[in-house]
């Protein structure tokens, strides 16, 4: 399925990874952003291999694959986007290049995740004067702690609880399965893995990502 990272994991135990990988359109950032400061606080260069992608936490370094030409090259996150729907990653224009789509515009893309990042761009944070809130969103949840048994479909891990409660609302309907989240902290940063399920077997949840 596009835009979704699925794993398959043992809900009451420990995650192995059964898919990484997502397909979709990717971009490039246009002249103008050169120099701008991404999300994460770096400064936007066309000569650095990295990419904006929409919840993937910042550092994580990942594969795209140009479905067409069958090109790869290896970037990391650093900002976030795109903000379009049907693009799954934004890429920098030297990135662009490797995977020969700057004429074209678009691409068709496969990300495969090869390091995940720990959320952290390894800049200076420095303190701004201002900020502007763009987006007002609330959602309505009840929380409660449980003990899940069987197996489930994970379908991605966030740092960011605002991507967490966005994609949740978004498959809330669609699959019709009930969602958990397993809270884990990995070299003490706390990420939060989004769950469906239960399923009695691994089959039957292989079945389902499938």
């Amino acid at each position: 399925m596009k835009g979704v990272f699925f794993s398959i994991c043992l809900i009451f135990g420990a995650c192995t990874s059964y898919s990484q990988n997502q397909t979709g359109k990717a971009s490039f950032y246009s002249d103008k952003y050169d120099g701008h400061l991404t999300a994460s606080g770096e400064k936007y260069k066309h000569s650095k291999l990295t990419a904006a992608h929409k919840f993937l936490p910042f550092g994580t370094r990942v594969r795209v694959t140009n479905v067409a030409n069958n090109q790869s090259v290896d970037v990391v996150v650093n900002d976030r986007g795109p903000y379009v729907d049907g693009r799954i990653i934004d890429l920098s224009k030297s990135a662009a290049e490797k995977l020969g789509f700057i004429n074209q515009g678009l691409a068709e893309v496969k990300i495969e995740v090869l390091d995940a990042g720990d959320g952290k761009s390894g800049m200076e944070i420095k303190p701004i004067d201002r900020v502007s809130v763009d987006e007002k969103e609330f959602y309505d949840f009840d929380v409660n702690k449980v003990q899940p048994k069987g197996f489930g479909a994970q379908l991605g891990t966030y740092q960011e609880l605002a991507n967490l409660f966005r994609i949740t609302s978004s498959l809330k309907n669609t699959y019709k399965k009930k969602s958990v989240v397993q809270v884990k902290v990995v070299s003490g940063v706390k990420y939060y893995s989004l769950i469906l399920g239960p399923f009695p077997s691994q089959a039957k949840a292989e079945s389902f990502v499938r």
